[in-house]
């Protein structure tokens, strides 16, 4: 029985890359040189798309593909799919929730106590010259007020940590959840309350920049902002201008417009602590989202209901 035909839209670690070859027919269109040509010739023939959150699925590709029936993301986040042009059609969109959510929640805590007791410059300090006086003063994690914005799996989990601190917590989310924290609709309330806010929502339409000028302003001078979810649900350029301004005390991003290409402004601050999208990025979790991911193409060629199933 022939194997079936999948596009791969960026790559994978050998361990997932070396079952996939071995169970479908690989068409890597990261790869390729001149990408509508090679989409133009092997296009019709594929049946699934296999991506991760960053490249995802775009209207072109889909179309370049009239025989698609399923896209298996190496993922949580699905915005850089067209779910429109997905539905339209019937595709199946699958995706890697659950077996990240740890990871991304420890990275995220991680955040906050660096950027709040300034680990990094503190180790560049002792291997500096600690000889020439003590380092600065920082800030208590223990006993502050933190604000999450979207209270989904990573965030529930986020706060589950930060409890452990004594923090004060409060949300917002759609609607209001069965927890014991705060509930504020608005991000600007929430912001205002908070000692940190940290971004753990869905990159949609909706939550596009919902961390805005008005946000930062309303987080002030002494607040930290720590971002885990998408570049996107932060004007990148209202948090440079609060950054370089003072107008915000300090920021922790896991996420960028335009990564890996980071803006240049983002490297001349002191108050910023920079990750290179690596949240979910241990070897444990990577390999159980290759097995997720593959285990849904598997399901869906063998006719069994998706493990994880967006659309």
């Amino acid at each position: 029985m022939p194997k079936p035909h999948v596009l791969q839209m960026g790559s994978y670690p050998d361990w997932d890359q070396a079952p996939m070859n071995a169970a479908y027919q690989m068409h890597a269109y990261y790869a390729a040189t001149d990408k509508a040509a090679f989409l133009a010739e092997v296009g019709p023939h594929i049946r699934a798309i296999a991506t991760n959150g960053g490249a995802g699925a775009a209207a072109n590709v889909i179309a370049a593909c009239p025989n698609l029936e399923v896209i298996s993301i190496y993922g949580v986040g699905y915005d850089a799919v067209d779910m429109a042009a997905c539905k339209a059609r019937g595709i199946r969109v699958t995706n890697t929730p659950d077996v990240l959510t740890d990871d991304c929640a420890d990275l995220a805590v991680g955040m906050v106590l660096a950027l709040a007791r300034g680990i990094v410059p503190a180790a560049e300090f002792a291997r500096a010259d600690w000889t020439k006086g003590s380092f600065p003063l920082q800030r208590r994690v223990t006993g502050m007020k933190a604000g999450i914005l979207g209270l989904g799996r990573i965030g529930q989990q986020v706060a589950k940590r930060l409890a452990g601190f004594d923090m004060d917590i409060a949300y917002s989310a759609r609607s209001p959840k069965d927890v014991p924290y705060t509930y504020l609709a608005d991000p600007v309330a929430l912001a205002a309350r908070s000692d940190v806010l940290i971004v753990t929502a869905l990159a949609n339409a909706h939550t596009r920049h919902i961390v805005s000028g008005q946000v930062l302003q309303a987080l002030g001078p002494k607040g930290l902002l720590v971002n885990i979810s998408r570049a996107s649900n932060i004007d990148e350029e209202a948090l440079l201008a609060a950054l370089e301004t003072g107008a915000l005390g300090g920021a922790a991003l896991d996420v960028f417009e335009g990564e890996p290409h980071l803006n240049p402004r983002f490297l001349a601050l002191p108050n910023v602590l920079l990750q290179p999208h690596h949240a979910s990025g241990t070897v444990e979790t990577r390999r159980a989202m290759g097995q997720m991911m593959r285990d849904n193409l598997t399901a869906h060629f063998a006719g069994q209901p998706l493990l994880t199933p967006v659309i």
